[in-house]
């Protein structure tokens, strides 16, 4: 999701609040791969900022306003499977959305050219992490921190369990604005799928899916997010609804979808410090506010090599 963003949440929030990949590979009849064992690439990964692992030392690749790290789930995964420097290639990027994929990115140091062109006739593996941004998720968050400031502010000093100040503001008499950009998000993304079929035809293809980001109890997360209970409770079920998104598209593509909540489950951003995958608003890891920092790209890569195992 979109570290831009972030450094503007930071002069928005002056107060100290901060802003806070799939498989379908093809044989003849165009469904699942059955290969013999899990592919050794050329490898491809694709992906917004929770692949590209934004301020995880060391950042590397060009551009530079991608952000990527050596050490995000991608360069992880292809590590373990003894990739070649020449097998791999990384084009992932934050702030990246689904139409980014086929067009391509300006960042605040470079542009990225579109992902998709990365892949060839000759790619064996190809992951997907993408779509956080397509619905917004990282302004959602922000908004709903600034809400939840406000209230506190303008309130007893302590919230309810059914506070939900953000909340209200994206569901009204039935309408579920997230939803809605979840619902298109997933059409844009079977296209994508479909086009990585058309430039690599006998990939591997895996669709990751985000890791838990907050818990899914309502709580206010103490100092560490600075939202209301009911705001959390919110956001946390938009994330299901997103993942369940990705997990049903690659589906009906013939992909294969990687979970990567269920593994980190206690482990978000709300959680202690010496087991969270990802950072609070005001990161104690090097990593960029509310993303994964090395231990949840480190997880996220487990999963995806369970993943490449359990279908080899």
């Amino acid at each position: 999701m979109k570290t831009s963003v972030q450094a503007g949440v930071v002069g928005a929030l002056a107060c100290g609040t901060l802003l806070a990949a799939l498989a379908f590979g093809r044989h003849d009849g165009g469904g699942l791969a059955d290969d013999a064992a899990p592919p050794k690439g050329p490898y491809v990964a694709l992906g917004d900022s929770y692949t590209a692992g934004p301020r995880i030392p060391d950042q590397t690749g060009k551009p530079a306003g991608c952000d990527r790290s050596d050490r995000n789930y991608p360069a992880l995964v292809a590590d373990e499977l003894g990739l070649a420097a020449a097998d791999f290639r990384d084009v992932s990027c934050s702030g990246a959305t689904i139409s980014d994929l086929s067009t391509s990115q300006s960042t605040d140091d470079g542009v990225n050219p579109a992902q998709l062109s990365a892949l060839s006739a000759d790619t064996r593996l190809v992951t997907i992490g993408i779509g956080g941004n397509d619905i917004g998720f990282a302004s959602l968050v922000r908004e709903c921190v600034t809400a939840g400031a406000i209230y506190h502010a303008m309130g007893s000093g302590k919230y309810l369990p059914e506070d939900a100040p953000c909340s209200r503001r994206y569901v009204s008499q039935g309408t579920d604005e997230v939803q809605e950009r979840i619902t298109t998000a997933g059409e844009r993304l079977s296209g994508a799928l479909s086009e990585v079929r058309n430039r690599a035809p006998k990939a591997q293809v895996y669709v990751v899916g985000y890791p838990a980001i907050l818990p899914s109890e309502e709580t206010d997360c103490g100092r560490e997010m600075g939202l209301a209970p009911g705001d959390v409770t919110f956001l946390h079920a938009r994330e299901q609804q997103l993942n369940a998104m990705l997990r049903k598209r690659a589906e009906a593509a013939g992909a294969r979808y990687v979970d990567t909540y269920t593994p980190s489950e206690g482990r978000d951003a709300c959680s202690a410090e010496d087991t969270r995958w990802v950072e609070p608003l005001i990161p104690r890891s090097p990593a960029a506010s509310v993303h994964p920092n090395e231990r949840g790209e480190r997880g996220m890569a487990d999963a995806v090599l369970r993943a490449l195992d359990a279908h080899g």
